[in-house]
């Protein structure tokens, strides 16, 4: 007999299911295709779950089905939590997980199961993950892949306990496994996602009581007989799961654009917009404290050639890698920017002095002079710097990068031809002081 009440929590999932596809969709996070797949296989489980009550094989097939979706589903999630899954043993770890979970469910209902087969696939849940974490302990040696053997450990214990006790033993069995599988999601998930965000939250507290169903159901069934609960209260875990990981996926997506709003796409350094804010707040800490700050634009001189020699592909990866040069020449508390196209702009904090800024602009130029190796391509881009002191050549956010533009292009295009520049500004002169004033 089919069991149609099951179709209202297949249509709920398969609704959440749409719902976290069309989100995901724009999302550019790998694990939202792994959490794609995870609830495409818990529609999956209720859609087995419909058929499971059929008499004979049909129905143990069903259930099998079911079941093993379950905790593919949670297998997925769990691995996509993993930070390290792009190493060869994540995916040995995955795939063991996998056919220790399906194998045991497979001979746990699809055939009358002999004992001694049941005990080798419970010692299998234990030995598997264990030697393999202890073959690849020089390589992957992080906490979370010693929580998962230890859970998968326990888990063996815990069936060649009580697996063959008459009567629950299998119920038991098969409620161990699946808390076994998301109590390690939850492990994984709160351990990866440390932030306050009300996604991050949700999705924790909803694999947390997700598998703490499959304690409380036993519990209840064996203290509680009289009592029933209906399926709709233990399946609430998985919704509550599900709009967590949705509002998690859009919550990323607003860090994304916010983070594009103010970040060079090709560089990932501060635009523009984000510069100017760190400029003023650079020169109200340096005011505040009686100090100096420096301002350094730096612009490609040969970048032009390089597009037109090699094309803009090149010109783009000369962008970035001198972006990386910048990026490891400076402190971690000044800031390097990408303010033009092939033009670049370092704030540098107290203490700082005149002939430290010179030092590093030099320092910048010389490393551009050396060839880049570009895909085959060896390319030499060169920088033009310019320099300005914050409040001797500049008192303003706008007069000081008027004073470094013009420093920078006295150089790039003044006697002397390109390179390094090392002196106050001179040929504009009016600029720097009609700068000032409108500036004061």
């Amino acid at each position: 007999m089919v069991d149609w009440s099951k179709l209202p929590d297949l249509g709920a999932i398969a609704l959440l299911t749409a719902a976290f596809a069309a989100v995901a969709r724009h999302s550019k996070a790998s694990v939202s295709g792994l959490w794609l797949t995870g609830w495409c296989m818990i529609a999956l489980h209720f859609a087995a779950l419909v058929f499971a009550p059929l008499n004979g094989f049909a129905g143990n097939f069903a259930e099998f089905v079911g079941l093993s979706a379950l905790t593919w589903a949670g297998v997925l999630f769990l691995w996509a939590s993993v930070p390290y899954r792009s190493h060869l043993s994540s995916r040995w770890m995955l795939a063991v997980l996998l056919g220790t979970n399906t194998l045991y469910l497979a001979v746990s209902i699809l055939t009358p199961a002999p004992r001694w087969a049941l005990t080798g696939s419970a010692i299998l849940f234990g030995a598997a993950p264990l030697v393999l974490a202890l073959l690849a302990a020089r390589q992957v040696r992080h906490p979370l892949r010693w929580t998962t053997t230890a859970l998968y450990c326990a888990l063996s214990i815990f069936l060649l306990l009580f697996q063959n006790r008459p009567n629950d033993g299998q119920y038991l069995a098969l409620n161990a496994i699946f808390f076994t599988v998301y109590l390690g999601c939850c492990l994984h998930f709160s351990y990866v996602y440390r932030r306050l965000a009300a996604g991050t939250f949700i999705t924790s507290a909803g694999f947390f009581t997700w598998a703490a169903v499959f304690v409380v159901g036993p519990f209840m069934q064996s203290s509680f007989p009289s009592i029933h609960i209906q399926d709709e209260v233990w399946n609430l875990p998985k919704y509550v799961v599900a709009v967590g990981m949705i509002l998690l996926v859009l919550e990323e997506q607003l860090e994304h654009n916010l983070h594009l709003a103010l970040h060079d796409e090709l560089t990932g350094l501060p635009n523009r917009r984000l510069f100017a804010d760190r400029l003023e707040l650079a020169l109200e800490r340096a005011r505040r404290g009686g100090a100096r700050a420096a301002l350094l634009v730096l612009d490609l001189d040969r970048f032009k050639q390089v597009n037109d020699t090699f094309g803009h592909h090149i010109g783009d990866l000369a962008l970035a890698r001198s972006a990386q040069i910048f990026v490891g020449r400076v402190r971690r508390v000044d800031t390097v920017a990408r303010t033009g196209g092939d033009e670049f702009s370092v704030i540098l904090e107290d203490p700082v002095t005149r002939e430290d800024a010179e030092h590093v602009g030099r320092t910048l130029a010389e490393l551009l002079e050396r060839p880049m190796v570009l895909e085959g391509h060896e390319i030499r881009v060169g920088a033009s710097v310019g320099v300005a002191i914050f409040p001797e050549d500049g008192t303003t956010p706008e007069g000081l990068c008027i004073a470094a533009d013009v420093c920078m292009y006295e150089r790039k295009y003044g006697p002397g031809g390109r390179g390094f520049f090392h002196r106050q500004p001179s040929i504009f002169p009016e600029r720097v002081e009609e700068a000032q004033s409108e500036a004061n």
